[in-house]
């Protein structure tokens, strides 16, 4: 005899088994990842994600490109100069104020995903890719892609790699 709790799962469960059916995007621990990173950036006052040490940046992206980014900075430090990353990466830009955004997440392959974050800043409509890779449990960035000029630009191609 099916219990409550069993036709619930059918219910919520089921359509996904189907053959045909659309799969699930990315596992939600991905999701999550990417919304803690722009929870962030939501409100009038929002302080954002501040990559002011090198452990911070090691925390969000994937291994290779913490090390070039950390790099770049610290050149840029001797030399009392901007590094190469000037902005924001997350959003695109330095200054912000965002009300909401919306993740689309896909699977692009056995422990990589992608999300595609949308959001309005400062009266801008701005769209903003996260290539993901899982390293042990955790999710990492691999890189980001901002449309500019109609010309997309990359995290990794700011640092000439591709």
């Amino acid at each position: 005899m099916p219990t409550r709790r069993s036709l619930l799962f059918i219910l919520i469960a089921g359509p996904f088994a189907l053959p045909g059916w659309p799969t699930i995007a990315a596992d939600a621990s991905a999701l999550a990842f990417v919304t803690a990173i722009y929870n962030a950036y939501k409100g009038k006052d929002a302080k954002g994600v501040p990559l002011d040490s090198a452990r911070t940046v090691r925390r969000y992206f994937e291994p290779w490109l913490a090390a070039l980014i950390n790099k770049d900075r610290a050149i840029a430090a001797r030399h009392r100069d901007v590094g190469l990353l000037d902005g924001d990466p997350f959003i695109d830009a330095q200054d912000w104020e965002i009300g909401s955004f919306d993740i689309a997440m896909r699977d692009t392959a056995a422990g990589k995903a992608s999300a595609t974050v949308t959001f309005t800043n400062l009266g801008k409509p701005s769209t903003v890719v996260l290539d993901l890779v899982k390293i042990k449990n955790d999710w990492r960035i691999s890189d980001i892609a901002w449309q500019r000029d109609e010309t997309p630009k990359t995290l990794r191609g700011l640092y000439g790699k591709k």
